[in-house]
């Protein structure tokens, strides 16, 4: 009997369940689905997909540029860290420990670099030593020979010149030092709040081609008044023209991947004897949660990808200036500057082989008075928010900061001079395309810096799905 009504009950519960429409309740998102499975398959603007980025970066590029960036050319990066904010006055600055920076001694760096603080050949350092020593660098010595006066007066001029999307430091200012980047890494300081809101604040509302009336979502430092909400606010954004929309992703994907690296190296566990640096999975979720950020923290993970392509991309194209014959990555250490150029283009070949590349070729190629006009305001907004970096009140932050802006300043610099690095002489002195030293620096610093952030989520969803 008791069977029988188990077996009744249980029918007409199936049938009541059928009648009334309704299924078995889904297991709940995980906190790893939200934060990634939003940030799969084609990015926008591009026709690469993010699991193609994540096997190359992750398997192919990210160990051997570690390696680079390890050695001694890519670790020393002059830099001056008390340039006045040019902006605002009210700079706080951190008080924290973490925040300073350890500058290099004199005898800490190699002799090669230090006489190589601008240019980046053997021959030139040598040549060009005594004029670098001058009051400015246009005072060129006159007993140097007539070809390296011109090289010097070129490269001085192109510097200068309106082909360039940053405003470098005068690393010949007594306040410039070099700084070892293996000994000073990125990482969480507790530099936060309103003063480093500010920061962004003054990028995001000022400098990305945004209506002041259009506030930014998730903003600490925006009023409720005028506040829009975040599907609003992307779909002003889908209605840009592709290089203003572009320009706001690199700035985000920039943000996303400070965070990232900020999450990544967090300060867990602090003791009087040492301190424990790793993963801080809450503020992870945090910052990039579907849920927590209101739908924008995927978002934000896209634009990074978005980055990536746009950085990996400029690598692809600057390779023949790297492959002349008298390039050097001089430290005045033979054997290893011969092994490190080797394992630079190896670098560079492999990013030459990724099968799918973004496509700068929609950009700028309407109207050429347009064109030109918006190539201008692109590069100005761009040169705004490396000056804005000098307003950063943690010195470590800032360092960082100038780094990656002149490292994604340098990659825009060669996308727009593609014509001109076609036209280099195989040999000798490039007079319309080259970099300095300080830009190839951090050119791939800034990079392996994007790389080690898509390195990084691969690793936080293995965190996340195993606490899942």
């Amino acid at each position: 009997m008791d069977r029988g009504w188990g077996f009744l009950i249980g029918l007409l519960g199936a049938v009541w369940l059928l009648s009334s429409g309704h299924r078995e309740q889904q297991p709940p998102e995980t906190a790893a689905q939200r934060c990634f499975c939003q940030v799969s398959g084609y990015l926008d603007d591009c026709t690469c997909d993010v699991e193609t980025i994540d096997r190359f970066n992750n398997y192919r590029l990210f160990p051997r540029l570690q390696k680079l960036l390890e050695s001694d050319y890519f670790r020393y990066y002059k830099v001056n860290l008390k340039r006045p904010c040019p902006f605002w006055n009210d700079i706080s600055q951190c008080g924290r420990r973490d925040c300073a920076v350890k500058p290099c001694q004199s005898d800490e760096v190699p002799d090669g670099i230090k006489s190589a603080s601008y240019k980046y050949s053997e021959e030139a350092n040598n040549l060009i030593e005594e004029c670098e020593q001058a009051e400015r660098l246009g005072a060129v010595d006159e007993s140097l020979s007539e070809e390296t006066q011109k090289a010097v007066l070129q490269w001085t001029k192109h510097d200068d010149s309106s082909d360039n999307f940053c405003e470098a430091d005068d690393i010949q200012s007594p306040d410039a030092e070099y700084v070892d980047l293996l000994l000073n890494p990125e990482r969480y300081t507790g530099y936060k709040g309103p003063d480093a809101w500010k920061i962004w604040n003054v990028i995001y509302e000022e400098n990305c081609f945004k209506p002041q009336a259009i506030k930014r979502p998730l903003n600490p430092l925006a009023s409720g008044q005028g506040k829009i909400s975040e599907n609003t606010f992307y779909s002003w954004l889908e209605g840009l023209c592709v290089e203003k929309r572009a320009f706001y992703r690199l700035i985000s994907g920039l943000h996303a991947s400070i965070n990232v690296h900020l999450s990544a190296r967090y300060l867990l566990q602090e003791t009087w004897l040492e301190k424990k640096w790793g993963h801080n999975i809450t503020e992870f979720q945090q910052r990039f949660d579907g849920i927590l950020t209101e739908g924008e923290g995927p978002r934000r993970l896209k634009n990074l990808y978005f980055l990536y392509l746009i950085e990996l991309r400029a690598l692809s194209k600057v390779l023949p200036f790297f492959e002349r014959p008298d390039f050097q990555l001089f430290t005045g250490n033979k054997i290893q500057d011969e092994e490190n150029k080797m394992l630079l283009l190896e670098i560079l070949h492999e990013i030459k082989s990724f099968p799918l590349h973004f496509d700068e070729n929609s950009f700028f190629a309407g109207d050429k008075k347009e064109a030109h006009k918006l190539k201008e305001d692109f590069r100005l907004h761009f040169r705004n928010i490396s000056r804005i970096m000098d307003c950063v009140g943690c010195f470590k932050c800032r360092l960082w900061g100038k780094l990656q802006t002149q490292g994604l300043g340098t990659a825009l610099k060669i996308l727009f001079s593609e014509k001109l690095i076609a036209n280099m002489p195989e040999s000798g002195p490039s007079y319309e395309f080259h970099l300095t030293r300080q830009e190839i620096v951090s050119l791939f610093n800034a990079f392996g810096r994007i790389s080690t952030s898509v390195k990084e989520l691969e690793n936080f969803r293995n965190l996340l799905q195993s606490i899942h």
